[in-house]
C-alpha cells in the first residue's frame, strides 16, 4: 500500500523533473478524485487540450500521464500551426463513481476551469463525451465545441478523418499509392475515434482486423463490416500494412515492437511510444511510424476552427482537417531524405513553429 507520504515524494519527483510552465492540482474530498491540470507551453496561445477521466494505480501515476499529455499537446497544437499551447486535464477518481456523483464531479470541476479565467481551455478525451463536456460548460467559458448551452461537437468524426489523411500520406510513402483500397488495417481500440474510422477505411475499400477489450462492441462491428477480430493483445502479431492504434498510449515499446509484422503504425492513440529511442527501433525494423500527434490532429483542428468561426459547417472543418495529409507528407519526405525517423523531423517542425511563437510575443513571458 502506498503511503501519503510515499505518495507526496512521487509527485514532488515527477514535477521537479518536468519541464512545462505550471500544474494546477486538486483533491476532491467529496468522490476521492484528484485532479491534475498540466499546462505545458504557453508560447502559441492559452493550454488548451481535452479531460481525461481515468482510475490510476496512484496519484503520481495519473499526474505522470497529466504531464505527457499535455507535452503531446504542445507538439500537436504547433505542428499544425494552430495558436494554442498545450494543455491537459485529468481527473483520477478511485473507482466507478454513481451517476450523480460523476455530474457533480464534473461541475465542481468546470469552476476550477473557470476560476483560471481562460487560463485553461478544455474539451473531450478519454473516459469523457460530449454530454459530459456539456456539464463542465455549465459552469465555464472555456470549453471547446460548446456554444449557447449546446453539448459540444464530437471530435471524434473529425480525428478519425484527420487519421485517415495521415494514412493516405503513409501508405504514399510507403509504395508510391495513397489508396486504402485492399490494404489490410487492424485497428486497436474501436471507440470514438476507432470505429468512425474502422467504417471510413471499410468503405473505401480496405480489408479490417479489429481488437477492442470490450469484446461485444468488437463483434458487434466487425460483423457490420466484415471484419475479422482478433483478441487485444493479439493484434501485434497481426500481418498487416498499418497498424492503427486507437486505444491508450505508450503501446509501441521493447515488448511489442518485435512482434509487429506490420508495414507501418499509423493511429489516433496519444503518446503511442513507451519513450522516444522506440521511433529509433521502429525505424530499424523498416516499420513507418507516423508520429502520433500528426496523425490525431484532427479533433484538435476542428475545435481550433469552431473556436474562431463557431458556425463552421461540418464539410468546412473536414476539408481542414484534411491538411494533416499534406503536413505529414512533408515531414515523412524530409526524414526519408534525412535517413531518420519521422520523430525528429516533426519535432523540428514544433521547435520552428515555437520559435517564430516566441519571436513574434518579443521574448515576452507568457502570463500563467
Amino acid at each position: 500500500m502506498i503511503t501519503a507520504a510515499e505518495s507526496s515524494t512521487a509527485l514532488e519527483d515527477r514535477l521537479a523533473a518536468w519541464g512545462g510552465h505550471a500544474v494546477v492540482s486538486r483533491y476532491d474530498v467529496r468522490t476521492g478524485t484528484w485532479i491534475f491540470i498540466a499546462l505545458h507551453d504557453p508560447t502559441l496561445g492559452p493550454p488548451t487540450g481535452g479531460t481525461r477521466i481515468k482510475t490510476y494505480p496512484s496519484p503520481a501515476d495519473a499526474l505522470t500521464d497529466a504531464l505527457r499529455l499535455a507535452e503531446g499537446m504542445t507538439a500537436k497544437w504547433a505542428v499544425v500551426g494552430v495558436p494554442f499551447g498545450g494543455g491537459k486535464a485529468v481527473l483520477a477518481p478511485p473507482g466507478p463513481l454513481p451517476e450523480g456523483e460523476r455530474l457533480a464531479l464534473l461541475r465542481r470541476y468546470g469552476e476550477l476551469v473557470e476560476s483560471l479565467r481562460g487560463g485553461f481551455v478544455t474539451g473531450e478525451d478519454l473516459g469523457t463525451t460530449p454530454e459530459d463536456m456539456r456539464v463542465v460548460a455549465g459552469a465555464t467559458r472555456y470549453v471547446l465545441g460548446g456554444h449557447g448551452g449546446a453539448t459540444p461537437t464530437d471530435p471524434g468524426p473529425f480525428t478519425a478523418h484527420g487519421v485517415a489523411a495521415a494514412l493516405a500520406a503513409t501508405l504514399a510513402h510507403l509504395d508510391g499509392d495513397p489508396d486504402v483500397a485492399g490494404r489490410r488495417i487492424a485497428i486497436q481500440g474501436i471507440g470514438d475515434v476507432g470505429m468512425p474510422l474502422a467504417r471510413r477505411l471499410r468503405a473505401a475499400g480496405a480489408t479490417l482486423v479489429l481488437a477492442d477489450v470490450d469484446a461485444g462492441r468488437v463483434r458487434t462491428l466487425a460483423s457490420e463490416l466484415g471484419a475479422e477480430v482478433v483478441a487485444p493483445e493479439a493484434v501485434y502479431d497481426v500481418p498487416c500494412d498499418v497498424f492503427a492504434p486507437c486505444a491508450v498510449g505508450a503501446v509501441l515499446n521493447p515488448d511489442t515492437i518485435p512482434r509487429l509484422a506490420c508495414r507501418a503504425v499509423c493511429g489516433s492513440a496519444n503518446n503511442q511510444l513507451a519513450a522516444d529511442t522506440d521511433a529509433e527501433h521502429l525505424l530499424r525494423r523498416g516499420i513507418l511510424y507516423a508520429p502520433d500527434y500528426v496523425a490525431n490532429a484532427g479533433g484538435a483542428i476542428a475545435f481550433a476552427r469552431l473556436s474562431q468561426e463557431p458556425g463552421a459547417g461540418r464539410d468546412d472543418l473536414f476539408h481542414i482537417v484534411g491538411s494533416i495529409r499534406g503536413i505529414l507528407d512533408e515531414i515523412l519526405a524530409e526524414a526519408a531524405e534525412r535517413g531518420e525517423s519521422p520523430l525528429h523531423a516533426a519535432r523540428r517542425r514544433v521547435e520552428r513553429t515555437l520559435a517564430a511563437g516566441a519571436a513574434a510575443r518579443g521574448g515576452q513571458e507568457p502570463a500563467a
